[in-house]
């Protein structure tokens, strides 16, 4: 799979540059993106409180960053697999998970005490390129299996 990838340079370009937009994300997510935890988590969070914060203007940009984040995913997954079941099924369950984090940190965030910890994994799923270290290992694997047969 990698090896293909490297074959045909122009995919190798493209890759480069996915992973290159991932690195800015990160480098200028403080501003480019509203979101107070960033400070608060590099901290001593453990012992204090949630810092006052526009919530929706997190959400929505909490929002925006998992869709690039999704966004550059998925066209990874593209350029590595070149197969379109592989692209609908990683941008179905990047909506599945997308939602379902992303009204668990809402709920997290307005209805339980003492939530520093759950915020922080539940935000971390959100604006971390997570999924796709696990989506790649797996599609590679069925590819394997389905070659196998």
């Amino acid at each position: 799979m990698f090896q293909k990838l490297l074959h045909n340079k122009s995919k190798a370009i493209l890759f480069f540059l996915a992973i290159l937009a991932f690195a800015i994300i990160r480098t200028f997510e403080s501003s480019i993106f509203y979101d107070p935890l960033l400070e608060f988590f590099k901290g001593d969070y453990a012992n204090e409180p949630i810092p006052a914060m526009n919530e929706w203007s997190l959400f929505i940009n909490l929002f925006f960053r998992y869709v690039l984040n999704t966004a550059l995913s998925v066209f990874i997954i593209h350029l590595f697999f070149q197969n379109k079941e592989h692209v609908k099924v990683a941008t179905f369950l990047y909506f599945i998970f997308g939602l379902t984090l992303l009204i668990l940190f809402a709920m997290v965030l307005n209805y339980f005490s003492n939530r520093v910890m759950v915020l922080f994994y539940i935000r971390r799923f959100i604006i971390q390129p997570i999924f796709l270290l696990l989506f790649i290992p797996a599609f590679y694997f069925q590819q394997f299996q389905l070659k196998k047969q």
